[in-house]
């Protein structure tokens, strides 16, 4: 894992990827706090991170694209399938890696708003919150990111199919707010995301009767719950939808309430998806 870990970060600083990512995110960093703190005089430096949130949707699936992808073209993943290293160690060096490349301009983000408390009243504990919430996401999204990267041998398809995932995240609670919250609707909504979550199914197992069964069980416990009592269904995909969003989940922290839950969802997401990478890695490495 170490070999892994040090061999990515090395590819970050020999190339322009880890410059321009750091880059990236000081930029956005000092252009928001301009405008908040400095013109419009707000003192509070969690607004910053708030407008930053949406830079992920640009520099993950440009950091991410060729972390698994990449080494499925050029043929060098049967060199790390031959290596008596596991696909945890794999997974976890080169998400590591990655980690490193967010924490360096966060950790300076982080003089930030001491600078601005030397000028000021900035209540530190609710930026340091937002600081933490912003890294948290970040790695939420990188391991998003890695698993896409884990299924494509392609950089431009993975970084795509990220940007896709993630901007559909970012809207998630607008678009949310904006569907029927009629029982019935509900039930449409999670009868659909069945047949997606057996898709899901299909790709990672190319099992087609066990998708098939997947969607059948799926659908006839939706179903079954619909007819038994249907007001559970109201307002419950929408609801639903709203907590699943990791950019709402943020939000909360950058509001000022330190919300251990949204912490731990966030990084309960970064491992789920991190475990899928390895579960995408090991069976291509036995089916090869």
């Amino acid at each position: 894992m170490k070999a892994i870990f040090k061999h990515e970060l090395s590819s970050y600083f020999t190339s322009l990827t880890g410059y321009v990512f750091g880059a990236f995110l000081l930029l956005f960093a000092g252009i928001y706090m301009m405008a908040y703190n400095l013109n419009a005089l707000y003192t509070n430096f969690e607004y910053v991170m708030s407008g930053m949130s949406f830079v992920f949707l640009v520099i993950v699936p440009i950091l991410t694209m060729r972390t698994l992808a990449e080494e499925r073209r050029q043929k060098t993943d049967q060199l790390l399938y031959s290596l008596p290293i596991s696909m945890t160690e794999v997974v976890l060096g080169k998400y590591a890696a990655m980690l490193v490349m967010l924490l360096i301009p966060v950790l300076i983000i982080c003089v930030y708003p001491l600078i601005l408390s030397a000028y000021g009243n900035v209540y530190l504990p609710a930026s340091f919150s937002a600081i933490l919430g912003f890294f948290c996401l970040g790695a939420a999204l990188l391991a998003i990111g890695t698993y896409v990267s884990s299924v494509t041998e392609s950089q431009a398809v993975a970084a795509g199919l990220c940007f896709v995932v993630m901007l559909v995240n970012y809207f998630l609670a607008d678009v949310a707010s904006l569907l029927s919250t009629t029982a019935f609707s509900s039930l449409a909504a999670f009868a659909a995301l069945a047949l997606v979550i057996a898709g899901v199914v299909y790709l990672m197992t190319k099992n087609g009767f066990a998708s098939l069964m997947c969607a059948a069980v799926l659908e006839a416990a939706l179903v079954a719950v619909y007819v038994v009592d249907s007001s559970l269904y109201e307002g419950l995909f929408p609801e639903l939808m709203e907590q699943l969003s990791l950019f709402e989940r943020f939000y909360v922290l950058v509001d000022g309430v330190f919300d251990v839950t949204s912490l731990v969802y966030l990084i309960s997401v970064a491992a789920l998806f991190l475990f899928l990478s390895v579960q995408s890695l090991e069976k291509r490495r036995w089916s090869e």
